[in-house]
């Protein structure tokens, strides 16, 4: 049975355009997989505490020394790599923040890059241990930072993914970025005429070859 990850890191809702368009993959995977599995995480609904040095400890430990309290530590760790592990296809809906990804995200990547479960080190170089998955990034921003735009240098969104799940060995990756988003939240363009392309793309992915 295949399963799709659907992880969503935007705060505010439903007006989220990133939360609107990994929401539009999620429903024509479904029909494109009506025997498959979803498998939801909103990053945004969740409490997340930062890793401390209890934590780094927890995960050096080897497991069968891990006391009580460290696998506590370590309980959640371990179901957001299984929800990886699981999953054949993930979809991350992911708004720039100051340039970057969402906090939040960056809390849940903290918790899931982990030596000895999603990448490990073979004669000394790491090597990503999550194979055969392939990944999809809706991105949003304020501004425009598309390759070839006069600001395309302030994007740290893609290139940081890219690195990040490349390290843990996913290469196999798809971005579609919404830029210009601030003129839906200042009004001057219509929401739906905004998300217009991006939801007809996102269609067009899945129509027959």
């Amino acid at each position: 049975m295949p399963t799709l990850l659907h992880v969503d890191s935007s705060p505010i809702g439903e007006a989220s355009i990133t939360r609107r368009l990994s929401g539009e993959f999620v429903q024509n995977w479904i029909k494109a997989n009506p025997d498959g599995e979803v498998i939801r995480r909103d990053l945004g609904a969740m409490n997340f505490a930062g890793i401390d040095a209890q934590w780094v400890r927890a995960v050096y430990t080897p497991e069968d020394s891990l006391t009580p309290a460290q696998r506590e530590i370590l309980a959640l760790s371990n179901t957001l790599v299984m929800e990886l592990e699981r999953a054949d296809e993930w979809v991350f809906g992911v708004p720039m923040h100051n340039f970057t990804i969402p906090a939040v995200f960056r809390l849940w990547l903290d918790q899931v890059v982990r030596a000895g479960r999603t990448f490990a080190y073979v004669d000394g170089a790491p090597a990503g241990l999550l194979k055969n998955k392939k990944a999809h990034f809706f991105t949003a921003s304020g501004g425009v930072y598309d390759p070839g735009s006069p600001r395309a240098s302030f994007d740290f969104v893609q290139p940081y993914l890219r690195t990040i799940f490349g390290f843990i060995g996913v290469t196999n990756t798809t971005f579609h970025n919404a830029g210009g988003a601030a003129a839906v939240a200042s009004g001057k363009v219509d929401r739906q005429v905004f998300l217009a392309p991006h939801i007809d793309a996102i269609r067009a992915g899945f129509e027959p070859a």
